[in-house]
Protein backbone atom coordinates (compact mmCIF):
# COMPACT_ATOMS: atom_id res chain seq x y z
CA UNK A 1 0.00 0.00 0.00
CA UNK A 2 1.41 3.16 -1.14
CA UNK A 3 2.11 6.12 1.43
CA UNK A 4 2.01 3.46 4.26
CA UNK A 5 3.76 3.67 7.34
CA UNK A 6 6.88 1.48 7.15
CA UNK A 7 7.65 0.63 10.82
CA UNK A 8 11.14 -1.37 9.97
CA UNK A 9 12.26 1.30 7.61
CA UNK A 10 11.64 3.93 10.28
CA UNK A 11 13.21 2.34 13.02
CA UNK A 12 16.55 1.56 10.87
CA UNK A 13 16.82 5.03 10.95
CA UNK A 14 19.28 5.96 13.94
CA UNK A 15 18.27 9.08 14.80
CA UNK A 16 14.85 7.90 15.22
CA UNK A 17 16.22 5.42 17.84
CA UNK A 18 17.64 7.73 19.50
CA UNK A 19 15.67 10.46 19.64
CA UNK A 20 12.30 8.90 19.74
CA UNK A 21 12.27 4.88 20.14
CA UNK A 22 15.01 4.82 23.09
CA UNK A 23 13.40 7.59 25.58
CA UNK A 24 9.91 5.91 24.97
CA UNK A 25 11.54 2.44 25.45
CA UNK A 26 13.77 4.06 28.71
CA UNK A 27 10.79 6.13 30.26
CA UNK A 28 8.38 3.02 29.70
CA UNK A 29 10.66 0.85 31.48
CA UNK A 30 11.41 3.47 34.36
CA UNK A 31 7.77 3.99 34.71
CA UNK A 32 7.81 -0.01 35.44
CA UNK A 33 10.42 -0.30 37.48
CA UNK A 34 9.69 2.50 39.93
CA UNK A 35 5.80 1.59 39.96
CA UNK A 36 4.34 4.68 37.82
CA UNK A 37 6.98 7.50 38.85
CA UNK A 38 10.36 9.11 37.17
CA UNK A 39 13.16 10.20 39.50
CA UNK A 40 14.76 12.99 38.02
CA UNK A 41 17.88 14.74 37.91
CA UNK A 42 17.80 18.16 36.85
CA UNK A 43 21.25 19.05 36.20
CA UNK A 44 21.55 16.38 33.24
CA UNK A 45 18.54 17.94 31.49
CA UNK A 46 20.43 20.57 29.78
CA UNK A 47 22.34 17.97 27.96
CA UNK A 48 19.42 16.59 25.88
CA UNK A 49 18.48 19.79 23.55
CA UNK A 50 22.20 20.95 23.43
CA UNK A 51 22.80 16.97 21.70
CA UNK A 52 19.72 17.04 19.75
CA UNK A 53 21.12 20.84 18.16
CA UNK A 54 24.54 19.77 18.09
CA UNK A 55 23.54 16.77 16.05
CA UNK A 56 20.37 18.91 13.69
CA UNK A 57 22.62 21.65 13.23
CA UNK A 58 25.93 20.33 12.22
CA UNK A 59 23.80 17.55 10.28
CA UNK A 60 22.51 20.56 7.97
CA UNK A 61 25.88 22.14 7.50
CA UNK A 62 27.64 18.79 6.51
CA UNK A 63 24.87 18.17 3.80
CA UNK A 64 24.76 22.02 2.80
CA UNK A 65 28.52 22.42 2.59
CA UNK A 66 30.15 18.83 1.26
CA UNK A 67 25.94 17.45 0.00
CA UNK A 68 25.51 14.25 -0.28
CA UNK A 69 24.07 12.15 2.71
CA UNK A 70 22.03 11.55 4.76
CA UNK A 71 24.60 8.74 5.69
CA UNK A 72 26.59 7.10 2.81
CA UNK A 73 23.20 6.00 0.77
CA UNK A 74 24.71 9.24 -1.47
CA UNK A 75 28.21 10.19 -0.50
CA UNK A 76 29.49 13.51 0.11
CA UNK A 77 30.89 15.48 -2.63
CA UNK A 78 33.63 17.00 -0.70
CA UNK A 79 34.96 17.08 3.20
CA UNK A 80 33.43 19.76 5.66
CA UNK A 81 36.31 20.79 7.37
CA UNK A 82 35.19 24.52 8.73
CA UNK A 83 32.32 25.03 11.16
CA UNK A 84 32.16 22.37 13.98
CA UNK A 85 33.75 20.31 11.79
CA UNK A 86 37.15 22.13 12.38
CA UNK A 87 36.60 20.94 15.73
CA UNK A 88 35.56 17.32 15.74
CA UNK A 89 35.04 15.24 12.95
CA UNK A 90 31.93 13.51 14.43
CA UNK A 91 29.65 16.56 15.66
CA UNK A 92 26.44 14.33 15.11
CA UNK A 93 27.41 11.45 16.27
CA UNK A 94 28.86 13.12 19.53
CA UNK A 95 25.59 15.11 19.65
CA UNK A 96 23.30 11.87 20.08
CA UNK A 97 26.18 10.37 22.84
CA UNK A 98 25.25 13.95 24.47
CA UNK A 99 21.90 13.32 24.64
CA UNK A 100 21.69 9.91 25.46
CA UNK A 101 24.00 11.02 28.38
CA UNK A 102 21.69 13.87 28.99
CA UNK A 103 18.55 11.07 28.93
CA UNK A 104 20.24 8.60 31.10
CA UNK A 105 21.33 11.19 34.11
CA UNK A 106 18.08 12.72 34.08
CA UNK A 107 15.91 9.66 34.62
CA UNK A 108 19.24 8.24 36.53
CA UNK A 109 18.28 5.32 34.52
CA UNK A 110 20.21 1.73 34.48
CA UNK A 111 18.68 0.54 31.26
CA UNK A 112 19.45 3.89 30.06
CA UNK A 113 23.24 3.83 31.31
CA UNK A 114 23.22 0.53 29.66
CA UNK A 115 21.85 1.51 26.38
CA UNK A 116 24.74 4.83 26.20
CA UNK A 117 27.57 2.03 26.96
CA UNK A 118 26.41 0.24 24.23
CA UNK A 119 26.47 2.83 21.61
CA UNK A 120 29.39 4.09 22.84
CA UNK A 121 30.58 0.94 21.25
CA UNK A 122 28.54 0.94 18.39
CA UNK A 123 29.94 4.60 17.66
CA UNK A 124 33.03 3.80 17.84
CA UNK A 125 32.77 0.94 15.22
CA UNK A 126 30.67 2.36 12.50
CA UNK A 127 33.29 5.99 13.03
CA UNK A 128 35.86 2.78 11.95
CA UNK A 129 33.76 2.29 8.91
CA UNK A 130 32.79 5.88 7.87
CA UNK A 131 36.78 6.69 8.11
CA UNK A 132 37.43 4.00 5.71
CA UNK A 133 35.16 4.86 3.26
CA UNK A 134 35.81 8.28 3.40
CA UNK A 135 39.97 7.63 3.21
CA UNK A 136 38.96 5.57 0.26
CA UNK A 137 36.82 8.70 -1.45
CA UNK A 138 39.12 11.89 -0.55
CA UNK A 139 42.64 9.77 -0.11
CA UNK A 140 45.36 11.95 1.53
CA UNK A 141 43.02 15.08 1.69
CA UNK A 142 41.09 12.73 4.33
CA UNK A 143 44.22 11.94 5.91
CA UNK A 144 45.43 14.82 6.29
CA UNK A 145 42.04 16.29 8.24
CA UNK A 146 41.71 13.07 10.92
CA UNK A 147 45.81 14.08 11.59
CA UNK A 148 44.27 17.73 12.06
CA UNK A 149 41.14 17.17 14.06
CA UNK A 150 40.23 14.90 16.76
CA UNK A 151 37.56 12.38 16.67
CA UNK A 152 35.34 13.41 19.47
CA UNK A 153 36.78 15.92 21.54
CA UNK A 154 38.79 19.00 20.53
CA UNK A 155 42.44 18.75 21.50
CA UNK A 156 41.77 15.40 23.42
CA UNK A 157 41.05 12.38 21.27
Amino acid sequence: MEGSFNFNKWIKKTSNRIFIAYPVAIVLVELLIQKGSLQFVYWGLPLIPWGYYQFRLSGEYRNRIGKGGPGFDVPPERIVDTGIYAWTRNPMYLGQIIYLTGFTISLWSLPAAILLGYHFAWYRDRVNEDEQRLTQLFGQDYVNYMGRVKRWIPWLF
